[in-house]
């Protein structure tokens, strides 16, 4: 499935149980950030489970671009030959970034704060989506932007010459600002200081400091108070990328809303600011359980099993929990849909201004598949019908946005009638395995609607 080519529709239905194992491809936030650190980084930085959906090649060709050597192996390890922070050669071409909001902001930090300029351009979601959040910061270390009317892609940007450090209280809870500005500040002279009000993933965090860079998180009254002393020099590394807890979900939530299914999810990431669906669920009822928990490259990990739960109940989600699970809640309003009751989201509105506004997306797709929503600027709510009481039986607009696709297929498994989507194509930018992976568990999904 591409995500750039002919649509492809596809309708998911009611079938047997989901039974087996989910080989979920790896951690889409750790891979980018796996590949744009190993670039800065001086020598070979060696990447074991990388996933190799469209996004994160994007952001290895990227790297390709700006001077790094990025190559990989029949066995699928990837190897990154680093160019120092600082390093980064000005590119001879576009910088096109397909789907990936976190790519392109990642390495819009990444350079901002070299002498180089780079233009960056995406896919029409892409293009749709603002990049001001951004490089407001980012003109604070003296770097400049020119893009489209409300800063959007196509976008130049112009690194700074004689970077200066900045202290930033991001505005927004979201984890691709917080590391935009924290790689910036990777060749800014001093400290840059970065507060967050509300914790938001923190893999740049224990990444940055696995290359050997200095950096400190301390709690305080303010918020979550981030120091990086700028101009260090990264070391290579040997980086095993867990399993991506975003992918998982969809053939987690599946299992919990198909009778009689069993499911066992391995080598899931579960940092603590990943996982609050995983949390959610379990306060709904979910027969949901962490099996042989580790530690794995300073990230927890544990094998996921779920399995079909008939009495899920509609919950409050805690606001506060949104920026630990925000990729999820088109899947979990899915779930919700089959539980008993309203579930209440709150606190949502960076949902409004993803690869589409998933609450209007999936609000819509709900009420054309039976299932009556609420929703406002920064909420939402679903009023589940229970188990076996979903009609389904729409067709869906996936809006360019892979997560809606498979939500909406994940619906379908459960409902009374088949759900479509129009375009499953996007699917292939996080997920490339989705229809092969579902199928081996026992989904009936089919191209075409």
């Amino acid at each position: 499935m591409s995500g750039h080519g002919t649509p492809i529709p596809m309708t998911s239905q009611r079938g047997g149980p989901l039974v087996g194992t989910a080989e979920v491809p790896g951690d889409k936030s750790i891979s980018h950030r796996a590949l744009i650190l190993g670039a800065l980084a001086v020598g070979e930085t060696v990447i074991t489970g990388l996933l190799e959906g469209q996004d994160v090649l994007d952001t290895a060709k990227a790297m390709r671009v700006f001077g790094a050597g990025v190559t990989r192996d029949a066995g699928g390890t990837w190897r990154v030959h680093g160019v120092g922070v600082g390093g980064f050669a000005e590119p001879d071409q576009v910088i096109d970034c397909g789907n990936s909001g976190t790519g392109v902001r990642l390495i819009m930090g990444a350079m901002a704060t070299s002498p180089v300029t780079a233009t960056f351009t995406g896919d029409a979601s892409l293009n749709k989506r603002p990049m001001a959040r951004v490089t407001d910061p980012l003109a604070r270390f003296g770097a400049r932007a020119v893009g489209r009317s409300g800063g959007r892609l196509p976008m130049t940007i112009v690194g700074a010459e004689d970077p200066v450090p900045v202290r930033y209280a991001v505005p927004v809870p979201s984890a691709q600002v917080k590391s935009a500005v924290l790689l910036a500040g990777l060749n800014a002279p001093g400290e840059t200081v970065v507060i967050e009000r509300e914790a938001t993933r923190d893999h740049t965090e224990r990444m940055l400091a696995g290359f050997g860079a200095t950096i400190t998180t301390e709690d305080t009254p303010e918020g979550r108070v981030i120091t990086l002393t700028g101009q260090p020099e990264l070391r290579p590394q040997t980086i095993a990328v867990p399993r991506d807890p975003s992918s998982a979900a969809f053939p987690v939530c599946a299992a919990l809303i198909v009778p009689g299914s069993d499911v066992l999810v391995p080598n899931i990431g579960l940092n603590p600011t990943r996982a609050g669906l995983f949390e959610t669920l379990r306060e709904m009822g979910a027969d949901l359980a962490y099996e042989n928990l580790r530690e794995e490259g300073g990230e927890p990990v544990a094998d996921l099993r779920a399995r079909f739960s008939p009495d899920l109940k509609g919950i409050e989600v805690p606001p506060g929990r949104a920026a630990s699970m925000i990729d999820e809640y088109p899947v979990l309003s899915v779930v919700a849909a089959f539980a008993e009751g309203p579930t209440v989201m709150r606190g949502v509105r960076e949902l409004r201004v993803k690869e589409s506004d998933r609450i209007a997306v999936m609000a819509a797709g709900l009420r054309a598949g039976g299932v009556e929503v609420e929703d406002g600027p920064d909420w939402w709510i679903v009023h589940g019908l229970g188990h076996g009481n979903v009609p389904g039986g729409q067709s869906c607009a996936s809006h360019l946005d892979h997560r809606i696709a498979m939500s909406f297929l994940v619906m379908g498994m459960a409902a009374q009638a088949p759900v479509s989507v129009d375009d499953a194509s996007p699917i292939a930018t996080s997920f490339p395995g989705f229809e092969a992976l579902m199928a081996g568990l026992g989904a009936d999904i089919r191209r075409g609607s």
